[in-house]
């Protein structure tokens, strides 16, 4: 199975490892990619403990569990990685942008976020995300471009997982 995070490598071979906790997150992108695979994948419990200790403290693993059974995530893009920074209170930050095509409630979604990340007790962790945007979007016809902008038609890109059973 091909990762849902979108790089050219097999589930195993990318995500699937920080997910099982064989491997940690060496980036900020590497960490926010296992977590949309985590989305797609259905594993709650990863996404919780990927949080900052700040934040868990507004989420809880069955209404995470809830949305990602409720969605079904179709492409992840990346639009940009900060390098990682020092501030003044020793706390290493960075920056990852990125929008998310996903279903839900039978309808398709983008959504770009800018998420914000610390390292905590020396792994990377997920702080919060500014959403600068999340809307529906048309279906296309199948031989219209694809929404997620791969300048692919839609039947050769996202329809295949928009239509196929999501992996659990």
């Amino acid at each position: 199975m091909q990762c849902p995070c979108g790089l050219e490598l097999t589930f195993a071979q990318c995500c699937q490892p920080l997910i099982t906790a064989t491997k940690l997150a060496n980036s900020p992108e590497q960490l926010m990619r296992s977590r949309y695979s985590a989305y797609a994948t259905n594993n709650a419990e990863y996404i919780y403990l990927t949080y900052a200790s700040s934040s868990r403290l507004e989420q809880s693993i069955a209404d995470i569990e809830q949305w990602a059974i409720q969605t079904k995530w179709l492409k992840l893009v990346v639009h940009s990685a900060s390098e990682f920074q020092t501030s003044s209170d020793n706390n290493d930050s960075a920056q990852v942008m990125f929008s998310a095509f996903y279903q839900h409630l039978g309808k398709i979604w983008q959504m770009q976020e800018n998420s914000n990340f610390i390292i905590e007790d020396s792994v990377w962790r997920y702080v919060d995300g500014d959403v600068s945007e999340s809307k529906v979007l048309k279906k296309p016809k199948r031989n219209e471009a694809c929404f997620c902008l791969s300048n692919k038609k839609f039947k050769q890109c996202c329809c295949l997982l928009y239509t196929s059973p999501s992996p659990r």
